[in-house]
């Protein structure tokens, strides 16, 4: 077979999944079947090439192949998900759905990268993306994180139109979690109350560094205060900004520290 022309050209017109099996492998027979059925079903929307890994020894190499069957999906030349052993029908339809590219999933990426860079129109193009493709829970889930520091109400508006609510159960408690501090009631008579009240206010202002870094002087005032309202706050805010945030990767030690 010729890999480089059936796979990685191919990818960079339609989706290419790769099934590497042999033939005295048990789970590939049962794979095999199934996938040949999907592929089918697909309609061209993505094809299937099946690789014997025996006959095509040195792919099985180059691609690290440590155990049949293995499926891995091209686009654009480069592999972009896999996965090992026999799975049903319905894993690997569910697999599919969550890894095959799509003109939707591209322009939400593209936006997705606009927000994280601070570009002004990218909430407007969101928004706009939400009425054109209105069934889709990632574009609302994106609206609430871009949104819910400075317009927790209109947040959890966003939240109740998700309809698969378990797929996003972490995001959503998080975002439920940071809307509930930025509207609570925060008597501002104590030391722990001040910065906790100045910390919804820059963080309404656009101001998530202050912020956070007046919830972790809250946690190291009284990390109890308002059954661990600082705390939880700040551990929610964290969890949505993800590992690579560069607030996370900056306050995230002084946070952990403040807490012993």
């Amino acid at each position: 077979m010729d890999f480089d022309k059936e796979v990685i050209a191919k990818s960079k017109d339609v989706p290419v999944v790769v099934d590497f099996w042999a033939p005295w492998c048990g789970p590939c027979q049962f794979l095999g079947p199934i996938i040949e059925e999907l592929a089918g079903e697909a309609k061209g929307t993505w094809e299937l090439v099946k690789v014997n890994s025996d006959e095509h020894q040195h792919l099985s190499a180059e691609y690290g192949i440590k155990g049949i069957p293995a499926v891995k999906m091209f686009h654009k030349g480069e592999v972009v998900a896999e996965f090992t052993g026999a799975l049903p029908k319905h894993e690997i339809q569910k697999w599919l759905d969550q890894y095959l590219p799509s003109e939707e999933k591209e322009l939400l990426s593209q936006i997705e990268q606009k927000l994280i860079a601070g570009d002004e129109n990218a909430l407007g193009e969101l928004e706009s993306f939400i009425i054109d493709y209105p069934a889709s829970d990632e574009g609302r889930m994106l609206m609430a994180k871009s949104i819910v520091l400075q317009d927790p109400s209109t947040a959890r508006e966003v939240l109740l139109k998700v309809v698969n609510r378990n797929k996003f159960f972490d995001d959503m408690q998080r975002l439920e979690e940071m809307a509930n501090f930025l509207e609570a009631d925060i008597s501002v008579d104590s030391a722990v109350g001040k910065k906790l009240g100045a910390a919804q206010e820059a963080f309404r202002n656009d101001d998530p560094e202050s912020g956070i870094s007046l919830l972790i002087e809250a946690v190291t005032i009284d990390k109890a205060f308002m059954e661990e309202l600082p705390r939880r706050a700040a551990v929610a805010f964290f969890q949505l900004m993800g590992a690579q945030n560069e607030l996370t990767k900056k306050y995230r030690r002084r946070f952990d520290m403040a807490l012993y």
